[in-house]
């Protein structure tokens, strides 16, 4: 009989472009694999890789206390029907309900903190509420991963996870077989790319600015913006934004989609300009197929994206700062930036293959069920 594992996430389509890799490793390895997460319409493509959906309601951006019972009830519920061999999380309602309610059935937790969010980046009640709930739900987790070493190190110092439970884990990681180099070919326009959701802590606004700054000299440079739009987040950019960036020639919106590889292609760089990252995927998928990239300098980012290597770095929350970076990057030949896009893929390929975070996940749980 297989082993049941459980991984939740706070949106299906996480599960499915992000975590495709890691379930096929398990189902390898002779798990069923189960999905808690919201039926936001990718229930299908779930099923279609042979994983049971058990859908459940996340309000990501809510903060109804009713609301949360209701979702620890469902956890425990499904949890105490199923129990498997250990519980999976990533995002924070799943990260602190679903471990919860795991720990309260003894079943082994494996965290994965992929991002401070919001909450941590504009310090008010609300962190200190997530903090609370941060150290109620990692207390008894086996294993608690963070994407880069700025986040570990302040959730410790915030004694949110006890230092001897955390490990490092670069990201989702990336399959290195489907994103590979390819060039956009001659007379190609100078196109710059962001690709993140539509969030103003991602620095979408900065991005609008920052491009207004670039088109006053160069005029022959696109910008083109990739990601969801009315995503449920306290931050979210709303559409007549966007129309109006349209509208007055300073982007282009591609809306969003399934499938990066082509925007990546026709791109010279990929921009990300966040406040905060634990491992962005869009600088992961940038990087393996070759691309330099501009970032601000700000945990995360500097992961993967290296001042003087393969990347231009700004000062956070500064459109002129970004401006700048681009500007820089716009001034190289074309030798200069094919050898940052080459560095790019030499990085990805020793430091991100997919292949390692699957390693790090059968480990951690091995260890969790020994």
């Amino acid at each position: 009989m297989k082993k049941t594992i459980v991984l939740s996430i706070n949106t299906s389509w996480n599960i499915v472009n992000f975590r495709s890799n890691l379930i096929a490793r398990l189902q390898r390895e002779g798990y069923d694999v189960v999905a808690l997460s919201p039926d936001d319409g990718h229930r299908a493509a779930l099923v279609a890789l042979g994983v049971r959906h058990f859908p459940i309601e996340i309000d990501s951006k809510g903060l109804s206390p009713v609301r949360d019972l209701r979702l620890a009830a469902r956890y425990y519920s499904i949890l105490k029907a199923l129990r498997p061999v250990a519980f999976l999380g990533w995002t924070i309602k799943p990260n602190v309900y679903g471990s919860l309610a795991a720990h309260a059935l003894g079943i082994p937790v494996i965290n994965n903190i992929s991002g401070l969010g919001t909450a941590f980046i504009k310090i008010g009640l609300v962190t200190r509420v997530v903090r609370l709930l941060y150290r109620a739900a990692l207390a008894r987790s086996a294993t608690v991963f963070f994407q880069n070493r700025h986040d570990r190190d302040l959730f410790v110092a915030q004694r949110l996870v006890r230092e001897a439970r955390t490990a490092l884990l670069p990201g989702s990681g990336i399959d290195l077989a489907q994103f590979v180099p390819e060039s956009a070919g001659e007379g190609a326009p100078l196109v710059l790319l962001m690709v993140a959701r539509l969030l103003r802590d991602k620095g979408v606004v900065e991005f609008a600015d920052a491009a207004r700054i670039v088109r006053a000299s160069r005029p022959d440079v696109e910008f083109h913006l990739l990601g969801f739009l009315d995503v449920q987040n306290r931050t979210a950019i709303n559409r007549a934004t966007v129309q109006r960036w349209e509208q007055e020639g300073t982007m282009r919106y591609l809306g969003e989609a399934a499938d990066v590889r082509p925007h990546l292609v026709r791109a010279a760089a990929v921009v990300l300009p966040s406040y905060r990252e634990g491992m962005p995927r869009s600088l992961l998928e940038a990087a393996a197929m070759g691309l330099p990239l501009i970032a601000t300098d700000v945990p995360g980012c500097t992961e993967i994206a290296r001042a003087g290597e393969n990347a231009f770095l700004c000062t956070v929350r500064d459109a002129r700062s970004l401006a700048d970076a681009m500007l820089a990057f716009l001034d190289l030949d074309a030798a200069t930036r094919a050898a940052m896009g080459r560095r790019s893929r030499e990085i990805a390929e020793r430091e991100f293959d997919v292949s390692v975070i699957e390693a790090r996940y059968l480990e951690a749980i091995a260890s969790a069920t020994a």
